[in-house]
């Protein structure tokens, strides 16, 4: 079987032409190459999108990626997201991902809203497409009301929570959790380029204190209004942006007293503008979301 028309916005996008040919699109999110595969399944059902994430995920053997993507009907929303990782777990929500998709649905006109909703693990988001012509540029993301949740992350915790931790390796620090549907710990150090983020990251994501495991931010208070970060993610290990870990960022350092309630989050992929609106109190993450490139694969695998 093969798959063609490889269009890139950072992740790929896979759907099926009528002869037969199985198209996917890599969508770029941030300028970055944190990658997911897209797939339609609207059209396209897939059946084991957990052994198809890993295998497709693979950077040697496969088309190589953070994880996969399936955009679905809802009876709830315009469209519906699932998001697979790496290893073939599935995840809750993921920023970037739901970006690309805004993008990919005006752009390849499966919409012509420019404000879509969109059905996930995490509850409905709202997307705000910001359009020059018949392509998007932008997009803004309604990420909905962060809540902090002790050590289970079961969804239900209402305050954030800052805590003295352990590494296996003797590093003792203080993090912060913040939910965004997908639970995040954020830690603030000094100097960001110190942080082994291989070595540390899984120890954290695997810490007792997260049985369902957490997606891991070290962070950098620079100039007022910027941060940097670099994220581990549950499931994926590094990658260069996390939009959800951006928002989580964004939360953290406002709670924490480091910063305001907007604020510039820059990444090894990019950069987001993230506001939590005092009104609201959502979370509101902005960001670009850019075709790269098309190609095409083969496969033998029964989708």
């Amino acid at each position: 079987m093969s798959i063609s028309g490889l269009s890139i916005y950072i992740f790929f996008f896979f759907f099926q032409a009528e002869d037969g040919i199985r198209d996917f699109c890599l969508s770029r999110g941030l300028g970055d190459v944190y990658k997911r595969q897209y797939v339609d399944t609207t059209r396209y059902p897939i059946e084991n999108p957990e052994k198809l994430s890993k295998k497709w995920s693979a950077p040697h053997t496969g088309i190589g990626s953070d994880g996969l993507v399936l955009i679905g009907r809802s009876d709830k929303a315009d469209f519906s997201m699932r998001i697979f990782n790496a290893d073939g777990s599935e995840a809750k929500m993921c920023g970037n991902a739901s970006r690309c998709i805004g993008k990919y649905l005006y752009d390849y006109k499966l919409t012509s809203k420019t404000e879509i909703t969109l059905d996930t693990l995490s509850g409905i988001k709202i997307l705000k497409l910001h359009a020059t012509g018949d392509k998007v540029d932008t997009v803004t993301v309604d990420m909905g009301i962060p809540s902090d949740e002790p050590v289970n992350y079961d969804g239900k915790g209402s305050k954030p929570i800052s805590f003295f931790f352990q590494a296996e390796d003797g590093i003792r620090d203080t993090g912060t959790t913040v939910s965004m549907g997908n639970p995040h710990l954020v830690i603030f150090v000094n100097d960001i380029t110190k942080v082994d983020l291989s070595s540390i990251g899984p120890k954290l994501e695997n810490h007792p204190l997260f049985p369902d495991r957490t997606n891991v931010e070290f962070a950098q208070v620079l100039e007022e209004g910027k941060i940097r970060m670099r994220v581990w993610e549950r499931g994926s290990g590094v990658t260069r942006a996390c939009g959800t870990g951006a928002c989580a960022t964004a939360v953290a350092a406002f709670l924490t007293g480091r910063a305001g309630r907007k604020s510039i989050i820059g990444m090894d992929g990019g950069t987001l503008t993230i506001e939590w609106d005092i009104a609201t109190k959502h979370v509101f993450m902005t960001g670009e979301a850019t075709k790269v490139f098309e190609g095409e694969m083969e496969t033998d695998e029964e989708l």
